[in-house]
Parts: structure tokens; C-alpha cells; sequence
């Protein structure tokens, strides 16, 4: 996580929270001249449209009083959906055993780039394996890692 991302965790988690949603993360990206603010959000019962529209609602307040963004940017609310992101190393553990991908800022063993099975997390590194090699990965050089979770298909009687 960048330091902006940070900055903005920080300042929007209060908003998100008391409205009852856990902010799941944050990215800030910058295609040109305008940035994207995009925020994810999760509950219980699950993230609607609606729920969507009034986080965004309340957080574009408080960006627009605090201002941690110059200029225009654009603000996003979302789900973190099923193949979701992760942000921090807590979010990492329910995913043990499943396919992740995980690029670095900084390469491992000559790469920057794994898509392997989850094996292990900490609070300092995350354990692959890919093709029956184990890597350890320092979480603080994760530049973007997102779950793919299996998804079991039911069949029903016919």
C-alpha cells in the first residue's frame, strides 16, 4: 500500500465504518492526468448498488473537506467481488490454499510476478507454491496480490 493509500485508509475507514461496512481496501490509480479513488467495502449481508451509492455519497464529504487529493479525480465504490484483492496480511488467511497472484515492487529470485497456491501468511510474509517450489514473499514488497478463490458448482437433480 502506498503512503496515499494510507493517508486515505486512514481518513475514510471512520466514515465507512460507522455506516456499517468494513472498508476492505483502497487503490489509488493514476491513468493521465485525472486519478481514480477506488474503494472497496464489504458486509455481512453483502455490498448492493445502493450500498455503493451512499458510501460514495458520504466519503466524496469527506475528500471534499479534507482535500487529501489535488486537483479533480474520479471516486469509485465497489465490492471486492469473489477474485478480490488483498490489502492486508489479516485478508491473506482465508485464502490459504487457493490460487493467488502477487506482483512485487521488487523482484524475488529474479521475478516480480507469481500465480501459485497459497501456503502460509504472517505478518511479515506470504509462502507459494508453484509448480512444487515454495517461495517466500515479503509482504512490505507487495505491490498488488489478488485471490482466486475455486468456486464449487452445485448440481442439482434433474
Amino acid at each position: 500500500m502506498s503512503g496515499k493509500e494510507a493517508q486515505l485508509t486512514q481518513l475514510l475507514r471512520p466514515t465507512v465504518e460507522s455506516m456499517g461496512y468494513l472498508l476492505w481496501g483502497i487503490e489509488l490509480i493514476s491513468p493521465g492526468k485525472r486519478p481514480t479513488v477506488r474503494l472497496y467495502i464489504e458486509a455481512e449481508a453483502g455490498v448492493t448498488v445502493d450500498d455503493c451509492a451512499q458510501v460514495s455519497h458520504q466519503v466524496s464529504g469527506v475528500l471534499d473537506v479534507e482535500d487529501p487529493i489535488k486537483g479533480e479525480y474520479t471516486l469509485e465504490v465497489s465490492s471486492p467481488g469473489v477474485d478480490r484483492l488483498l490489502f492486508d496480511s489479516h485478508q491473506y488467511a482465508p485464502f490459504i490454499g487457493e490460487m493467488v497472484d502477487i506482483r512485487l515492487r521488487l523482484p524475488v529470485e529474479g521475478r516480480r510476478r507469481f500465480k501459485g497456491t497459497l501456503m502460509a501468511v504472517d505478518s511479515e510474509s506470504v509462502v507459494m507454491a508453484i509448480d512444487e517450489q515454495e517461495f517466500t514473499l515479503p509482504l512490505r514488497s507487495v505491490d498488488r496480490a489478488r485471490a482466486h478463490p475455486r468456486l464449487e458448482i452445485s448440481q442439482g437433480k434433474q
